[in-house]
């Protein structure tokens, strides 16, 4: 099992999670604030190779269609006050003509069309448990939770009633479209590091 998240006895603020220290990854959920470990290297690769495949393809338009914003880590600000929860996803996406200009905040207030999560020991029953009803209540249409050590990728799309449909599950070394992407293919097998003798093993760093 990965490390738990670190809860506070009392109803977390913006405050608790402003102070956070820069060593570690938060998420303030409900008033509960959750303090995980900065992520190892098979979780880096992975977000950073894909976030590139995506932007190029997307942001730019080189060997796709464009018409997205795509973010590495984005910091989203969900409530009435837009502090009650506060999430950074590896990596998320919006449709130009949802968000034609990018906010001059450092956080953005508006939810994204796609979320990327790249699951770790120690984050991954808050991203499943604890975001994913977020990203359902804030209408993000599709989310994909991918494991590097698995080497799998889960889709899930958002249908009418709020609840999230897992539409595709892909692993290892294949080539596959997945909504919302699926004007390009995606080769996986670039995707996944090499890791060193023992590293699967690990409880990873993040």
């Amino acid at each position: 099992m990965g490390l738990p998240a670190e809860k506070l006895h009392h109803r977390a603020t913006f405050a608790d999670y402003a102070a956070v220290p820069e060593t570690k990854d938060a998420a303030l959920i409900d008033g509960v604030l959750h303090v995980m470990p900065k992520p190892a290297p098979a979780h880096v690769s992975v977000a950073s190779g894909l976030g590139a495949d995506l932007s190029g393809a997307f942001r730019r338009g080189r060997g796709g269609p464009g018409g997205w914003h795509i973010l590495d880590e984005p910091e989203l600000h969900f409530g009435p006050a837009h502090d009650e929860d506060i999430v950074a996803p590896d990596i998320a996406g919006w449709r130009i003509e949802r968000m034609p200009v990018l906010p001059r905040k450092a956080y953005f207030t508006l939810a994204p069309d796609w979320v990327c999560e790249v699951l770790s020991p120690s984050t991954e029953k808050v991203d499943r448990i604890d975001k994913m009803p977020i990203y359902a209540r804030e209408r993000v249409k599709h989310v994909w939770l991918v494991h590097p050590i698995r080497q799998t990728i889960e889709v899930f799309a958002l249908n009418a009633d709020g609840f999230w449909l897992l539409i595709g599950t892909h692993a290892g070394n294949c080539r596959v479209r997945m909504p919302p992407f699926d004007a390009i293919e995606l080769d996986l097998g670039e995707l996944w590091p090499v890791l060193e003798d023992g590293a699967a093993d690990e409880d990873e760093a993040g």
